[in-house]
């Protein structure tokens, strides 16, 4: 298939995400607000958290030998468009009264299972669309759509908190969901289906999928250390905002994650337009190291600028470092097992970031009990912990021969 001129269609099929990842960015800091409001716990927003993530993670490698079998385009559009259901029960049960924790609970799970068809079959649809030299260019403006639910949202999100309430945030999220899948059918019309001739066994095919990413012992070893990288991020992600909801209100959070967030912003505008050409595995460990620094900083002091500026230093790294992950991993697997690789690798890495959500707001609670800190300085805890642990495996990965000869080998 000539993949010459498909930029345009990722670019849409961009757009796509870009808009859903502001709406459902309005939707968890709303919900991270509402929860705390109603909770003063840490422990208590990880778990809305963990519960709208782990079903993606534990369904993402099913869904990876979907994509592989199926329209990957179709498996978008299902997995976008039935997302709403959950954050539409959410609306509901705040429209009835008050929506409990639970429900809270149950509509984010809900919401997050659909989600898990999204994943595999958009990043093998990026592979479909894009020939290998627009990988790295391309995972920089993906990273810059992932951003948004970062750098448009909170800001958003504050403002008409200040005037509506969450239910506006969530009616903005569900219009979303459906023009993501207006754009991924339009795409669609114009990309033809590559499904399986022949469908082997189902679970024949996830072990194809498991040989893809085990075959090369560096490939296999650098997903293995990124989840705990996710990990250590993780408990970053998931605690900057009961850390600042300590000492601040929601809207100077708002402004705060913004300006935090536009790190990541300028590095995905670099990425786009220059991507990265060498020293992968070099730039990874920099950029890991970096992102540990900026934790500790985060953590030492209730000082909103010294946290916007350490923030800002954290997700202007990040881009740099899934960038370099994606690459290295991307050209190592064929492209009619892509589908069930992501999904295997979604999988393997993201499960640091289940870790964290599970334990990090449970470390936060404890610490501050036993301290007799606030939540907000037992959170500081963690992080800055998390960061020296981050700083020691960015050393870890620069160490390791059988990453930097993978680079090597394909260079």
């Amino acid at each position: 298939m000539n993949k010459k001129n498909n930029f345009r269609k990722f670019l849409l099929l961009w757009a796509g995400e870009f808009v859903s990842g502001i709406g459902g960015g309005l939707t968890s800091f709303g919900l991270g607000v509402y929860v705390f409001d109603q909770t003063k716990s840490a422990a208590a927003m990880a778990l809305v958290t963990l519960l709208a993530f782990l079903p993606t993670v534990l369904f993402s490698v099913p869904a990876g030998v979907l994509a592989d079998r199926y329209d990957r385009r179709t498996l978008m559009m299902v997995g976008d468009g039935f997302s709403a259901i959950g954050i539409l029960y959410i609306l509901f049960c705040m429209m009835r009264g008050k929506a409990g924790l639970v429900d809270i609970c149950i509509g984010v799970t809900i919401s997050s299972i659909f989600s898990a068809l999204l994943v595999p079959a958009y990043n093998a649809t990026i592979t479909d669309l894009l020939d290998p030299e627009e990988y790295s260019k391309a995972s920089g403006i993906v990273n810059l759509a992932g951003s948004a639910r970062y750098l448009i949202s909170p800001i958003l999100a504050g403002a008409l908190l200040a005037v509506a309430d969450i239910r506006l945030l969530l009616v903005i999220d569900i219009f979303t969901f459906f023009l993501t899948v207006i754009c991924t059918g339009v795409v669609r019309k114009g990309l033809k289906a590559k499904e399986s001739k022949e469908k082997e066994p189902f679970f024949l095919s996830m072990r194809m999928g498991w040989k893809a990413i085990t075959e090369k012992r560096g490939i296999f070893l650098l997903i293995l250390i990124s989840a705990l990288i996710t990990c250590f991020m993780g408990a970053f992600q998931i605690l900057a905002e009961p850390l600042i909801l300590d000492f601040a209100d929601s809207a100077t959070l708002g402004v705060g994650e913004t300006v935090c967030a536009s790190g990541m912003l300028v590095s995905c505008l670099f990425l786009g337009a220059k991507g990265i050409k060498k020293g992968f595995v070099k730039i990874l460990s920099i950029s890991l190291a970096l992102a540990g620094v900026a934790m500790i900083v985060f953590g030492l002091k209730e000082n909103i600028y010294l946290i916007c500026a350490s923030g800002f230093l954290f997700f202007a790294m990040l881009p740099f470092a899934n960038n370099c992950l994606d690459y290295l991993v991307r050209i190592n697997i064929a492209e009619e097992l892509q589908g069930r690789a992501w999904g295997l690798i979604g999988f393997l890495s993201q499960m640091g970031f289940v870790v964290a959500y599970a334990l990090a707001g449970l470390l936060a609670d404890g610490i501050a009990a036993k301290s007799g800190l606030s939540v907000g300085r037992g959170a500081a805890i963690v992080v800055i912990l998390s960061g020296v642990l981050l700083i020691l495996t960015a050393q870890g990965v620069f160490l390791t021969k059988s990453i930097r000869g993978q680079e090597k080998k394909n260079s």
